[in-house]
């Protein structure tokens, strides 16, 4: 049972955190909180998704702050950088908000840019890393199949781990797959999971090596755990750039899967240039204790949206709980 929609409405709190970095063409962060009885929770699809999608994270919200935890199987989770799609002269900067990190996830085929400018930023993580290393690349589907593997074959000689969703369906990612397999170069996918009315269709297609996981667009803790038992391919949990609030749902649904056997991408509270706690939940030594934030009120003030920005969220979230 869910809870009234009095009660979500009775805690939520709107806020929007200013990036320390430009992030999916964002300066800032807008996503609502509640508080539930099992503690603070967040719902922070972002503004372009429609209710279809966002109910979703609606769902997993209410989970995290109304339903008791599951088994966990760690109590710390290894975490990767992530580079947002800045120039290679700012690749230093950002790497240094990620402490002891030893893989890097790197945004590429960004809208504007040239493949140049991947190469330039990837090559720029591989010399700061050195030969040791993890490196993996984040397309968001930017290209078509033959854009896919050129860029393969520009990055190849960085070593990747993996790239994750180089293109968009699920057709084109087995299509690469079997153009690509002479370069042993895994493919991630992770919008052909979260965005598909079956997450399950991309490893029966055989059109990825790897599975990654979000824990709000994919519809709560539970799930994930259902679908990571339900797959033969490894995954790897990651966030939607949330506030410390989200990635402790994140890294909650990381411990309570079985097998993990790649670094997570839960370490993006520290792209924040502020957070709604005053211990952001960020790496130490690249990884991050598996704990609920504790929520400042006095930065929730700070940073609570406007009025006509709340009035949206509240809007928003009253069509979502509707079709819970």
């Amino acid at each position: 049972m869910h809870p009234p929609l009095s009660e979500l409405l009775a805690s939520a709190r709107v806020v929007a955190l200013p990036l320390a970095v430009k992030f999916r063409g964002l300066w800032t962060r807008e996503l609502m909180l509640f508080q539930g009885p099992e503690g603070w929770t967040e719902f922070s699809p972002f503004v372009e998704y429609n209710d279809d999608e966002a109910v979703h994270w609606l769902r997993a919200a209410i989970e995290f702050g109304w339903s008791p935890l599951p088994e966990l199987h760690r109590d710390a989770i290894m975490v990767n950088a992530t580079v947002p799609a800045v120039g290679a002269e700012q690749v230093a900067q950002v790497l240094s908000h990620f402490d002891g990190c030893r893989t890097a996830k790197v945004k590429v085929g960004e809208p504007g840019q040239q493949l140049s400018d991947d190469v330039a930023r990837v090559r720029e993580v591989r010399r700061i890393l050195g030969p040791e290393g993890r490196i993996r690349v984040d397309a968001n589907a930017a290209w078509n199949v033959d854009e896919a593997e050129h860029a393969f074959h520009a990055l190849a000689e960085f070593d990747l781990e993996y790239v994750e969703q180089p293109c968009e369906t699920l057709a084109e990612l087995a299509q690469l797959r079997e153009r690509t397999q002479y370069m042993d170069v895994p493919i991630a996918a992770d919008e052909s999971i979260r965005k598909a009315e079956d997450p399950l269709a991309v490893a029966q297609a055989v059109a990825a090596d790897v599975l990654v996981l979000k824990a709000q667009p994919l519809g709560g803790i539970s799930t994930i755990v259902e679908l990571s038992e339900s797959v033969s391919l490894p995954v790897v949990l990651s966030s939607a750039l949330e506030s410390s609030v989200g990635i402790a749902m994140g890294l909650y649904a990381a411990a309570a899967v079985k097998e993990l056997n790649f670094d997570c991408g839960l370490g993006t509270a520290s792209l924040l240039a502020a957070d709604v706690t005053a211990e952001p939940l960020v790496p130490v030594a690249g990884q991050i204790a598996v704990q609920r934030p504790v929520v400042s009120e006095e930065l929730v003030e700070r940073f609570a949206a406007d009025p006509d920005t709340t009035s949206w969220w509240l809007e928003r979230l009253e069509r979502c709980y509707d079709l819970l």
